[in-house]
């Protein structure tokens, strides 16, 4: 049991000898969060071996001046968000990002290559009142990450991998192969080959357990780009069985859209894209 006590400002302390757990929301629809929460039995024995100090979603507000691990959701989207991430960086031992918001900026980074003023103003009645920075980024992009976690949302299987590991002092076993080989576990047959579905699957990184493919739909690219992902192979692929360069681009632009991989292959087909996306 941990020990509390009251510091120099007035603020409530507590020492514990068991590892610290904090979990931070950014700009996210807290879906990662909530895969958290639907461990369930798994939570209830990790907390046993964990002290879970701060996570607003399940009620644990304390603060500390430093915690073992920080898991850490959403992308950064305004300066405040910038301010606060280097806070959290600065009161973590281990940083872990989770889900595509946190570690490629979210779907919301199709912002990226738009006009961001122009939304305000068409969206908002008083737009002037709205203080967001021109992009949507991930975490890396601002501060050192000891781990990413990819998905939309992230896998649960994968996030207490993680946190187990990063407690026991070893590297966490991730996948960096495709969706591909998860099919090829399962017995699926390939549905962009059997008929001529789209599929993001040679190109994204597994940890869906091959959940679309499954039941005969396309990849989606939820866990992002692969090791080695040949973007530009797909792309002549995806044409062979009659998919247009617009539903190409498309399908790259999605919940990774700002994973190098993903915007490298959706500008390779189309460099500007804004007027494109505004004019239909």
């Amino acid at each position: 049991m941990g020990q509390s006590g009251i510091d120099a400002w007035g603020a409530r302390t507590v020492t514990t000898s068991r590892p610290t757990l904090a979990v931070w929301k950014f700009s996210s629809c807290d879906g990662c969060q909530l895969t958290l929460l639907d461990c369930e039995d798994e939570i209830l024995g990790l907390s046993e071996a964990i002290d879970i100090a701060y996570f607003l979603e399940a009620g644990h507000d304390r603060v500390d001046q430093m915690y073992d691990v920080s898991l850490v959701e959403g992308s950064i989207t305004t300066a405040h968000d910038a301010e606060r991430i280097r806070e959290v960086r600065a009161a973590s031992r281990k940083l872990v990002t989770i889900g595509a918001c946190a570690t490629s900026g979210g779907i919301q980074a199709l912002r990226n290559s738009a006009d961001v003023q122009e939304f305000t103003s068409i969206v908002y009645a008083h737009p002037e009142f709205i203080k967001t920075l021109e992009t949507s980024t991930g975490i890396a992009d601002h501060v050192p990450v000891d781990l990413e976690l990819r998905g939309c949302p992230i896998s649960r299987t994968q996030l207490l991998e993680a946190i187990s590991a990063l407690l026991a002092g070893r590297t966490p076993r991730l996948p960096s192969y495709s969706v591909c080989q998860e099919c090829k576990q399962a017995g699926n047959a390939c549905v962009l080959v059997a008929s001529g579905t789209p599929c993001l699957g040679p190109v994204t990184q597994a940890g869906c357990h091959s959940l679309c493919p499954s039941i005969g739909r396309g990849c989606f690219g939820c866990f992002g780009p692969s090791e080695s992902a040949n973007t530009a192979a797909l792309t002549e692929q995806l044409r062979r069985v009659g998919t247009n360069d617009r539903d190409i681009e498309r399908s790259f632009s999605t919940f990774n859209v700002n994973a190098p991989e993903f915007r490298t292959a959706a500008l390779a087909l189309y460099p500007i894209q804004s007027p494109r996306r505004g004019s239909e």
